[in-house]
């Protein structure tokens, strides 16, 4: 039976025995910025000390991970940072009183949390928090990596008749046309995804057979994935594209065992799509009332330190086994910058209840 590809993809990726909820992860069937590099997790723990810097230096700094997979990400953080070896409380600062925020090390102060649907893994970390939904009032950095391309679309064909869903069925991916699409999903073609040709109000066809992934639940869930940090940065990493450059016929595929395969949204395979990240980024700014910044990540990468340049050669005479890991780390670093490879994704920042200069790339 062919229904919404949104019902398709909800049911394939997070249903009983879907692909992010069974099995060994997304790690053993697609490689993120997160899987990668060290140097990511490098640079995620220099933005986190800006953002703590910014804060002020709190006493709880929450450090939210959205769609972390088997915990990856904050495994790296939580191991460049000490936190799960960090001593118990009785052990830490000074009983005579409570010391500044600022004099304490951020491992006793931060809260690493990773929100995912699948079972808490047996070997994470002890200092690694587990939820199955974003937790509210976030002091801190939330983050979410390669998660807003995941998140279950529909998508619509133009016909000559307008726009309409396309449905799918689950077990082929076997496509048929639908209905045409609600007043909601409609208003947000006109202004996000508008056929080629079409004028800034929408009008003006081209024909028919142009597809479009429409992106409002993506907004409806960065949006809210804003909404639960009262202070501090959301930060949204993913493949996407802008107004103005959408692609004709959509960016849906599949991923398993890591080859690209055909979106059959069976639950055995990762079905996604890219991102409408100026949409997604008006979302989140209405949401925080502030401004955003928006760029790729190999900008974002080198502003926080990321350098994938070449080490120098006499570093190789003077000591060759330091030159061998420089130049490792340099080539890890110059996959994530790779504007065809990683360094494609985009970066989303957004401030909440801070200037938002303090987090623009530089």
């Amino acid at each position: 039976m062919s229904i919404r590809w949104r019902d398709a993809m909800q049911r394939a990726l997070y249903g009983p025995g879907g692909f992010f909820v069974s099995g060994s992860g997304p790690a053993g069937h697609f490689r993120t910025s997160a899987h990668a590099s060290p140097a990511f997790a490098a640079a995620l723990l220099r933005l986190v000390e800006q953002v703590d810097a910014v804060l002020g230096h709190p006493a709880d700094l929450r450090v939210v991970d959205v769609g972390a997979g088997r915990g990856e990400l904050l495994r790296a953080l939580s191991a460049a940072l000490g936190v799960a070896a960090r001593p118990s409380a009785s052990s830490g600062p000074s009983s005579a009183g409570p010391a500044p925020s600022a004099s304490v090390p951020l491992a006793f102060r931060v809260r690493l949390t990773a929100v995912e649907k699948a079972p808490r893994p047996v070997d994470l970390p002890d200092g690694i928090d587990w939820l199955d939904e974003i937790p509210a009032g976030i002091t801190g950095l939330l983050v979410a990596t390669e998660w807003l391309d995941n998140v279950p679309l529909d998508v619509a064909v133009h016909t000559a008749g307008g726009w309409r869903y396309l449905l799918v069925d689950p077990a082929t991916g076997e496509e048929t046309v639908g209905d045409p699409v609600d007043p909601a999903d409609a208003d947000w073609l006109t202004r996000w995804w508008p056929e080629p040709g079409a004028g800034a109000d929408g009008t003006g066809s081209t024909g028919s057979g142009f597809r479009a992934e429409i992106g409002r639940t993506r907004d409806e869930a960065w949006a809210d994935a804003v909404g639960h940090v009262d202070q501090g940065l959301a930060l949204a990493v993913d493949y996407g594209h802008l107004l103005g450059g959408r692609p004709v016929d959509g960016t849906l595929t599949g991923y398993r065992g890591g080859r690209q395969v055909p979106p059959v949204p069976d639950g055995s395979r990762d079905v996604t799509a890219h991102v409408a990240v100026d949409s997604v980024a008006s979302a989140g700014a209405r949401v925080a009332r502030c401004a955003y910044d928006l760029g790729p990540q190999r900008e974002a990468l080198r502003a926080l330190g990321a350098d994938g340049g070449r080490p120098p050669l006499s570093l190789a005479v003077g000591d060759p086994a330091g030159y061998v890991r420089a130049l490792a780390a340099a080539s890890a670093v110059a996959e994530l910058t790779d504007p065809a490879g990683l360094g494609g994704h985009w970066w989303l920042r957004q401030p909440v209840g801070v200037d938002p200069a303090r987090f623009m790339a530089r």
